[in-house]
């Protein structure tokens, strides 16, 4: 009998196959090429030898399958390479779904990309009812869409309008949601899993087809009608130029329509393309730089169950409200019983936007507690002070602190610009305090800066990273310094877009500019969504310890009380939230010279920080500056772009606008080693 080194083959009495997939010296399962072809030789044999059923189950206790190998996408060097992967496993998947007998993928945990796409290729679906279960087509955060075969049996078994929001969105989704859409037959707790899929095997169903409304999402006539729908819609968050993905997924749906076998083959050749894109290239080294920065979470195995918030302000609200939603008990106070109040609305909003069943909000705000009087700090296994960012409040709050926490509870940090050794000389054990300096809005905000001070031990660093990681967050080993690294780098960036808007250039022109570059937000519009009081007290801080000049205007603004969009005025006026739309005004300076003034003041930061061993290398920055700020993930991040544009180039552009505009584009001491490296 032939063993196979990724998949197990059990065959029980009544002559059902099981078939296992559990992908050797990996503690996920990913559809490799070498797991792809031992599929395709059991498939052959199933095809020789029919048993009387086959379920697909995985091995692994993390989940079903977590896609296709995206570390083999970097080996891919030309379109023939590309396309014969796929091809090679949209063939295997066809002859899955021919076998003439019934098949059941058995799903528990992560089934996405690759893994859902063999899924839909079975002729059933069996999922674990329970949070962890969560099924996608996430392809299109790669710079690709479904090439397996998944785009076509998608909108064949839930119809075009949300299959396409899956494939578009990259979302995932419960198993009681797939089950509600059709995407699986059954959701069913572990204790029935099993024979819930004898019980298909045994009486097979006929299969079930979406409405007929649905089905005509799909009929030539409204192809082309719904597809400029779609892209409409896609169009507002990923530009055609930087993200071609979403736009070939629908053009080839419109052209052959899932319907036709034809899409099959349009779907392969669309992906052979993209996958070779820059596009695609920087969207995987994002992946990588996503996977690099939950490993620094992995290290440390401390299980934490409370958490403990000090400041109920917007941020320290937040981060106890996310904390709650992660799991946690979590105490959050304040001066008074007024100060947090604000907190707890702001927490049951979020609740009521995570939590579709009633019994989870309930539950999530049992675990949110209002505590003004410290009832639970001491029971607290991380304490994290979000007060005012001034240190003196600060280092009279953790010298009181010190005596009433738990010995191995962690001591944290949400500055956001005052070094911990400053801080530290309060404690009488200082190597017990830690940076955990959070972004807002902090349910959006994937990174987590963990902050080490010169005396932070080890051991302590290595838990807060942990604790971000048990959060959802990814945390980043920072070292303490001025602004650490997204608040560093960003500030001059900030400073620049002010200094142009006192030139005259309008902030539409400037937000333009840097969106057009591929920026989630303009700076001025950022600013003014940060709040201009908060980026006041940054730049001060900032330019006391690193140099530099804050603008007059921004210091204008706050005294005037005109902070943003909390305040109704800022820089833009808002109404509703919403910027109030002005008269277009033309700008003294064309787009190409504010994009270059706005970049290259950030580029040049980064070198700074780098230089410095803010972060331990370049790829850290890139980590950084896209998980904290949403900086253009298709470029791969600020130095990997200042790679590609060309480090002689951009330190001959700092030069020249050193001399027309003076010593705040004046190149680090940085470049020097950077030129050194990149030759």
């Amino acid at each position: 009998m032939t063993t196979y080194r990724h998949w197990r083959l059990e065959t029980d009495g009544e002559g059902f196959a099981w078939l296992h997939f559990d992908h050797a010296d990996a503690s996920t399962n990913v559809l490799s090429s070498e797991a792809l072809a031992e599929l395709g030789e059991l498939i052959d044999r199933f095809h020789r030898h029919l048993p009387r059923g086959l379920v697909i189950l995985s091995a692994k206790s993390k989940g079903f399958i977590a896609g296709a190998d995206v570390r083999e996408f970097t080996r891919i060097e030309n379109r023939r390479q590309a396309l014969d992967l796929i091809q090679t496993a949209q063939r295997h998947f066809h002859r899955l779904e021919r076998l003439p007998c019934p098949t059941i993928a058995r799903i528990h945990g992560f089934c996405l990309g690759g893994g859902l796409e063999l899924a839909l290729a079975c002729h059933y679906r069996v999922a674990l009812e329970e949070p962890g279960t969560r099924l996608g087509v996430p392809e299109i955060r790669l710079g690709i869409h479904p090439g397996f075969g998944g785009s076509v049996r998608l909108i064949r078994r839930i119809g075009a309008p949300k299959a396409f929001e899956m494939m578009l969105s990259g979302r995932t989704i419960d198993a009681r949601t797939a089950r509600r859409l059709g995407l699986v037959d059954h959701a069913v707790p572990e204790r029935h899993l099993d024979r819930a899929c004898r019980h298909l095997l045994q009486h097979p169903p006929r299969r079930k087809r979406p409405a007929w409304w649905l089905r005509l999402s799909d009929t030539a006539p409204v192809r082309p009608l719904f597809a400029e729908l779609l892209r409409r819609q896609v169009v507002k968050r990923a530009p055609p130029k930087h993200y071609p993905a979403p736009y070939a997924l629908i053009d080839l749906w419109q052209r052959h329509g899932a319907g036709s076998d034809a899409m099959f083959e349009a779907e392969a050749e669309s992906v052979a393309d993209l996958i070779l894109t820059e596009t695609s290239r920087n969207l995987v080294r994002v992946f990588f730089l996503r996977e690099r920065l939950k490993g620094h979470g992995r290290k440390d195995k401390t299980p934490f169950e409370q958490a403990h918030v000090i400041g109920a302000g917007v941020m320290g609200g937040d981060i106890a409200a996310w904390c709650s939603v992660q799991g946690l008990k979590v105490g959050i106070q304040d001066r008074a019983p007024e100060y947090v109040a604000p907190a707890v609305q702001r927490a049951w909003r979020l609740f009521a936007r995570k939590f579709k069943r009633g019994h989870e909000r309930t539950a999530a705000g049992d675990r949110f507690i209002p505590d003004p009087k410290s009832l639970q700090l001491g029971r607290a296994d991380v304490v994290i002070e979000a007060i005012i960012e001034n240190l003196e409040a600060k280092r009279n709050l953790f010298r009181d602190l010190e005596s009433s926490v738990k010995s191995d509870a962690l001591l944290a940090t949400n500055t956001s610009s005052i070094p911990l050794e400053e801080l530290a000389e309060a404690l009488r054990q200082p190597e017990r305090l830690v940076g955990l300096h959070f972004f807002n809005p902090v349910a959006k905000m994937q990174l987590v800066e963990v902050v080490r001070g010169v005396r932070t031990s080890e051991a302590c660093a290595a838990k807060a990273a942990a604790f971000a990681h048990r959060i959802g967050k990814l945390p980043l080993p920072v070292r303490s310094a001025p602004g650490f690294l997204v608040n560093r780098v960003l500030m001059p960036y900030l400073m620049e877009a002010v200094i142009m808007l006192e030139e005259g250039v309008p902030a539409e022109a400037i937000d333009h500019a840097a969106t057009d570059f591929g920026m989630p937000m303009g700076p001025i519009l950022l600013a003014d969504t940060v709040g201009l009081d908060i980026c006041l007290a940054v730049a001060d801080i900032l330019s006391r310890q690193l140099g530099g000049e804050v603008p007059t205007l921004l210091r204008e603004k706050v005294s005037a009380k005109q902070l943003g969009r909390k305040t109704g005025k800022g820089f833009y006026a808002y109404k509703r939230g919403k910027p109030v739309a002005r008269k277009h005004a033309e700008s003294p300076l064309p787009q190409e010279a504010i994009e270059e003034r706005l970049i290259l003041r950030l580029l040049n930061e980064c070198v700074a920080v780098l230089g410095e061993k803010v972060v331990e290398d370049a790829d850290l920055v890139d980590a950084g500056m896209i998980f904290g700020t949403g900086f253009a993930p298709f470029r791969g991040g600020p130095m990997h772009y200042l790679k590609k544009r060309g480090i002689e180039a951009c330190l001959n552009r700092l030069e020249a606008l050193t001399q027309r505009y003076g010593e705040r584009f004046k190149p680090d001491k940085g470049w020097e080693g950077l030129k050194c490296v990149g030759q």
